[in-house]
């Protein structure tokens, strides 16, 4: 049979959200291809380490077994072809099954994302996570900086999920923007019974609920809502997940407290948030990902 990409998790991911390379890519961003193709060279035999995202990565592919591989991760990435060797090399010695591969060369790379039907896209490119969430697909800036993930819960993988502007549309946040956090609280409690329109994360979580529903392994999946919200606003958020017939594992409705503390004992492989404020906080703490979606980031209206 010809090798199809239905029904599997399908994370598509650069090669310094996976490694870390950012020495390599401060020679890279110098604008010498040829130096930096001649260091990936030269480093060919010394594997790279593992990257923020290398954790989320090796747990999701813990779910795969001979009989069934239910999800695929491919590297998705700038580099050249001849970087990629060093890619693949460094991913055999870190004992992690990845066999596909694109190496753009500096060309915009996340045209890719539609033929791959990526769940999910993580680059340290913040131009690059702009357009795969223009065209409809989850991507997240990995924060290079941030924190490696705990080693406490080997047989989870476990994600985090800010609400308004990630799993859910931005509709709330706009109010909250523009009217403060009282009418905020009105409008959300107004809308109590109303589903919160999609947010550009929901086709992940809705794909991660389809794994863990199928899946065997031994391994497991645990989400976290973790927001800004506060009593009465938390009704909609739960509201929603119920109409979607989703659950998460736990719900952290922290009324515009800092979430790296939270974060830090929930121990997740990633935090998805929308705010830089709060993905910084995580950061520290936790490997983290800004999504550029939403009112949060748009530019402000010239004066």
């Amino acid at each position: 049979m010809p090798a199809t990409l239905e029904d599997k998790l399908v994370v598509a991911i650069s090669s310094r959200a996976l490694f870390d390379l950012e020495e390599e890519n401060r020679l890279f961003e110098t604008g010498d291809a040829q130096a930096y193709m001649q260091l990936q060279l030269a480093r060919l035999e010394v594997p790279a380490r593992p990257g923020v995202a290398f954790s989320l990565v090796r747990k999701l592919l813990a779910f795969n077994d001979p009989a069934q591989q239910r999800v695929e991760v491919v590297v998705l990435s700038r580099n050249d072809p001849v970087s990629g060797m060093r890619i693949f090399r460094s991913v055999r010695e870190a004992g992690i099954k990845l066999e596909r591969g694109v190496f753009t060369q500096g060309r915009d790379p996340f045209g890719y994302l539609r033929p791959l039907r990526a769940h999910l896209f993580l680059s340290a490119n913040e131009a690059d996570v702009r357009e795969a969430l223009a065209q409809g697909f989850p991507a997240a800036r990995v924060l290079t900086e941030s924190a490696q993930a705990g080693s406490n819960h080997p047989s989870e993988v476990r994600i985090a999920f800010d609400g308004d502007a990630v799993l859910f549309s931005d509709e709330a946040e706009q109010v909250f923007q523009a009217q403060g956090l009282d009418a905020f609280q009105l409008h959300e409690t107004d809308k109590a019974a109303l589903p919160l329109p999609d947010g550009p994360f929901k086709p992940l979580l809705a794909a991660l609920h389809r794994l863990q529903q199928a899946t065997s392994s031994g391994m497991r999946i645990r989400t976290a809502l973790v927001t800004a919200r506060s009593a009465p606003a938390h009704e909609r958020a739960i509201r929603t997940l119920m109409n979607w017939n989703i659950a998460v594992d736990e719900a952290m409705f922290l009324g515009g407290l800092p979430k790296g503390e939270f974060l830090r004992e929930f121990e997740p492989d990633f935090f998805f948030d929308d705010q830089t404020t709060h993905v910084r906080s995580a950061a520290r703490h936790v490997p983290a990902g800004h999504v550029s979606h939403g009112v949060a980031n748009h530019p402000p209206p010239a004066r």
